[in-house]
């Protein structure tokens, strides 16, 4: 069953909630206007969120995923990109686009930002929050787009729409291989890993801490308490008193974290294929392990840093080759419900 929180822990997080939206509308004069075109959002647009900098590779087919999924416009914050990032999404009709000229670890990893943005634009609007190396599926995703499962969604009363983040990786070092923009990342990062999770609940904000997975086979084998945390909160109907604590892995109010029924993930959910392994991760790696803006203490991240800068292997026997969201409901990485009736066996 759900943890019910006590009377004074609900105070508690409903205070915390407030002093993160007033700490949000403090940042906004660290979010300057490039290419505002907010007057084309209609009612109905589904709008996507993101922080990014020197994206230039992925977003090319960033954009094009989330425009097939029935995307209606993107506000996006840039946070001083230096390859081309903000002269690509300048020319994008259906792009807002602001330059982030703070600190992205002082505006908690980019999230006071899209705060700021969400509380003006997003309120009513189903809305997907997710980095620019973050591509959702979910069951039939290439036959019914987003609109479609915002619908379904509404129909239940269900406010949110989780996945598991799900490492991609190519067969062999990771820089050894080529990767054009616009190009299918899958075509280059084709396998995963299908088992090596594990999950926790957090009482405290009602939420499963789900870890596990290549990073984690990787990098974390002596020290699986720091290794990424896997699960988000990509989709959202969004209301204006909601912000997101943690990246989108978790939020308040405490309800948008029960992404999950109460014997484990059988609501409907589904999967971040995360790119972040294509050929320019090494060479990413040594840049934010000197920036050190991605982690609350990046010291203890350093080898971590070294090791992914090392352009490593991240294939195994164990590894398996993705086929497609079929494959991932049977292995149990995601769900269909009532949404997609599905018999694994």
């Amino acid at each position: 069953m759900h943890h019910t929180p006590t009377l004074l822990a609900r105070y508690k997080l409903r205070l915390r909630r407030k002093r993160l939206l007033w700490r949000a509308f403090r940042k906004r004069l660290e979010i300057k206007a490039v290419s505002r075109k907010t007057h084309n959002i209609h009612a109905q647009d589904i709008l996507v969120f993101a922080t990014v900098r020197n994206e230039a590779q992925r977003l090319p087919y960033f954009l094009d995923h989330y425009r097939r999924l029935g995307a209606g416009h993107f506000l996006i914050v840039d946070n001083q990109s230096e390859d081309g990032t903000e002269a690509l999404l300048r020319a994008a009709p259906d792009v807002s686009l602001w330059r982030g000229t703070g600190s992205y670890k002082a505006s908690r990893f980019g999230m006071d930002w899209l705060t700021c943005l969400q509380w003006r634009y997003g309120h009513g609007h189903w809305t997907v929050t997710v980095d620019a190396d973050e591509l959702l599926i979910y069951p039939d995703w290439e036959k019914r787009d987003l609109r479609a499962l915002t619908t379904w969604l509404d129909m239940r009363g269900l406010p949110q729409f989780g996945a598991l983040m799900l490492d991609m990786y190519p067969k062999g070092p990771v820089a050894a291989h080529a990767y054009t923009p616009g190009q299918t990342p899958t075509d280059v990062l084709q396998w995963f890993d299908a088992f090596g999770y594990w999950a926790q609940m957090q009482p405290k904000m009602g939420n499963l801490w789900l870890q596990g997975g290549a990073r984690a086979r990787m990098f974390f084998g002596d020290k699986p308490q720091l290794a990424p945390t896997l699960n988000k909160i990509p989709l959202v109907r969004w209301h204006r008193s909601y912000v997101f604590v943690n990246s989108t892995h978790n939020a308040l109010p405490p309800a948008l974290n029960r992404s999950y029924d109460t014997d484990g993930f059988e609501k409907p959910s589904g999967v971040l294929l995360h790119t972040k392994l294509l050929p320019d991760a090494p060479e990413r790696a040594r840049i934010e392990k000197l920036r050190a803006e991605h982690f609350a203490r990046p010291d203890t991240y350093n080898d971590y840093y070294d090791d992914l800068a090392a352009s490593p292997d991240f294939w195994c026997e164990s590894s398996v080759r993705y086929e497609g969201w079929q494959q991932l409901m049977r292995l149990g990485l995601m769900f269909g419900g009532d949404w997609h009736p599905f018999d694994r066996h």
